[in-house]
C-alpha cells in the first residue's frame, strides 16, 4: 500500500469518526432540549444554539463523507445516454468544478472567514464561543471534498487515457 493510500485511510476513518462524533453528540444535545423544555420545564438556554452549529458540522463534513463514498444524490439519466468517452468528459467536468469550489470557496474562503471573525473576536450569545472556531467546519470540510474530487478527477482522466 503506497504512503498516500494509507495516509488518506487514516484520513476518512478520521472524518467518518468525527462525523459520527458530531451527530452522536447533536443527539444529546437535541435530546437534552427537548427533556428541559417538556419535562423539567425550564429550557436550557445553549442547547438550540450548539444544535445550530453542529447541525453545520454534520452537514458539510456529511458531504465529505458522502462524496469519498460515491453517495450523493445525480441525475444520471441524460448521462447515462452518452458514451462513455462522454460521460468520463462529463464526469471530469463535474469534478473539477468541485475541486474549484471547494479550494476556492469552502477552503480559502473558510479559512479567510475564520481568521476574519476570530480578529473580531464575535462569539455566541449562549455559549460565549467564539463563532470562528464554529465555522472551522467549513475549511476542514472543503479540505476533504478537495481531496476526494481531486482524486476522482484525476482518476477520470486515468480512465480517459485508457478508453
Amino acid at each position: 500500500m503506497s504512503v498516500f493510500k494509507s495516509i488518506k485511510k487514516y484520513l476518512d476513518k478520521s472524518l467518518e469518526f468525527i462525523t459520527a462524533f458530531t451527530m452522536g453528540f447533536l443527539v444529546l444535545d437535541v435530546t437534552w432540549q427537548v427533556i428541559t423544555r417538556y419535562v423539567l420545564k425550564d429550557p436550557s438556554s445553549w442547547t438550540e444554539e450548539v444544535a445550530t452549529y453542529l447541525v453545520m458540522w454534520v452537514g458539510l463534513l456529511g458531504a465529505a463523507v458522502a462524496l469519498n463514498r460515491g453517495a450523493h444524490l445525480g441525475i444520471d439519466y441524460f448521462v447515462a445516454k452518452l458514451t462513455v468517452k462522454k460521460r468520463l468528459i462529463t464526469e471530469a467536468f463535474v469534478y473539477f468544478i468541485i475541486f474549484t469550489f471547494s479550494v476556492l470557496i469552502l477552503l480559502i474562503g473558510g479559512i479567510q472567514l475564520v481568521i476574519d471573525t476570530l480578529q473580531l473576536g464575535q462569539t455566541t450569545p449562549a455559549t460565549g464561543i467564539k463563532v470562528g472556531y464554529w465555522y472551522l467546519s467549513i475549511p476542514i470540510s472543503g479540505f476533504f471534498i478537495s481531496i476526494y474530487s481531486g482524486e476522482f478527477f484525476v482518476e477520470v482522466l486515468l480512465k480517459m487515457n485508457r478508453e
